[in-house]
């Protein structure tokens, strides 16, 4: 037995942010976003048909940590009257930190103590999200849940309540042409991930297996030819196109085991997500083999009916674009890389993973 749901509005298409203002409406809003220029222009675009927003929040940067969080969570708290709705735009930072803006209602301890154990967050109380991707990957406009770094401490967490999906998610793959290469690699392999990570996974569905599949392929057509020719509109539009599928696909599993491999390397190294989770694809899809027949016959799909020659094919494509595959360019000694996947494969999202590990492969 399987089900699928995923309860968001989906406005895709050149020209999409155009609809921003109607999706609003009459409500009084709040705009999480970037302080930079870019973003600048399009917040006007959207004031210019929905008024002024009720408080505008932009101190988020990369990886949204509890300490900026809080203070905003304390700026949504002092708007004039409190917002009916939240306009997120900006990349998957910027919409993890409108989910955690939204479940606070201005205090950003009830996030924390539920994210630390200290009960359910009461999701009547949650105000509705209009999600605008900047980015084509993280997929969290479409999902129900959003990271929590704590630097400090040295953690991640992940909020998630099902009152989290955005009510809208408008996708509009020309504000994401301005992306810059590295930007554009990065957040276009996470998406890749999240459609592997939903192929080898303990909640795979045929629904988010067709979507996974879709947006596998695409990707792996396209990526390479977009980081190369970024300013072509078309590409932009199918590597947006397969990053929604992707979201859509991994927002009824989660992810998998080379994301809970990520997060120390990002935590403790820097790497940027993106990279940190797709790196170790091709060993973790060796590791696949073999476990669930619908697992093997969607990577065929994807990398061809010899799946010892398509996890190849898989290490080729992200060495092809520059990213190394070697757990050492990522700072980490052979020992370093046992203790970290044995770690994952203990985690949240390592959980996840349907198959077994073998580190002397």
């Amino acid at each position: 037995m399987w089900a699928y749901s995923n309860p968001v509005r989906i406005e895709f298409g050149a020209g999409a942010v155009g609809k921003i203002g109607n999706l609003i409406g009459k409500r009084r809003w709040a705009l999480v976003t970037y302080d930079m220029p870019a973003f600048h222009e399009l917040a006007a675009n959207i004031r210019a048909e929905a008024g002024p927003p009720a408080v505008t929040i932009a101190n988020i940067v990369t990886n949204p940590d509890v300490k900026d969080l809080a203070q905003s969570c304390e700026l949504f708290a002092r708007a004039p009257a409190k917002p009916e709705v939240v306009v997120a735009l900006g990349g998957g930072s910027i919409i993890d930190a409108a989910k955690v803006i939204a479940a606070a209602q201005g205090d950003f301890s009830r996030v924390m103590a539920s994210l630390t154990g200290g009960g359910a967050l009461d999701g009547s109380m949650f105000t509705p999200i209009v999600a605008v991707p900047s980015t084509a990957g993280t997929g969290s406009e479409v999902t129900s849940w959003a990271t929590v770094w704590d630097q400090a401490s040295g953690n991640k967490y992940s909020l998630a309540h099902r009152a989290l999906y955005p009510e809208v998610a408008v996708v509009d793959p020309a504000i994401t042409i301005g992306a810059p290469r590295g930007l554009t690699l990065a957040t276009g392999l996470d998406a890749l991930s999240h459609a592997l990570e939903s192929i080898w996974n303990i909640s795979a569905n045929p629904i988010s297996a067709n979507f996974a599949v879709t947006a596998a392929r695409e990707i792996i057509e396209v990526l390479p030819r977009l980081v190369d020719d970024l300013a072509n509109g078309e590409l932009r539009e199918r590597q947006a196109r397969a990053a929604l599928m992707a979201g859509l696909a991994f927002s009824n599993t989660k992810t998998a085991l080379a994301h809970n491999i990520s997060y120390d390397i990002t935590l403790h190294a820097g790497t940027i997500h993106g990279i940190a989770c797709s790196f170790s694809l091709p060993t973790v899809m060796r590791w696949s083999l073999g476990h669930s027949a619908d697992c093997d016959a969607n990577l065929r799909r994807i990398l061809g009916d010899d799946l010892g020659a398509g996890v190849e094919r898989l290490a080729a494509f992200l060495e092809g674009l520059g990213v190394s595959t070697n757990p050492a360019s990522y700072g980490l000694s052979a020992s370093d890389w046992r203790a970290l996947v044995l770690k994952a494969s203990q985690g949240e999202r390592g959980r996840n993973f349907i198959g077994r590990h073998d580190l002397a492969a």
